[in-house]
């Protein structure tokens, strides 16, 4: 019962709330700097 309302509680605090491993937060933590490098390729360039 607990729970419930702790995931409640988070749901409301922080509605984009999302729990990742280490293995994810490391990932999404390099494709950002790789993103600030400007390390992508442009959409545009994918869908032409």
């Amino acid at each position: 019962m607990e729970n419930e309302l702790i995931k409640k509680l988070i749901t409301a605090w922080d509605p984009d709330f999302t729990k990742v491993t280490d293995e994810e937060r490391e990932l999404l933590e390099k494709s950002d700097a790789e993103m600030k490098r400007g390390e992508y390729i442009p959409e545009e360039d994918i869908w032409s």
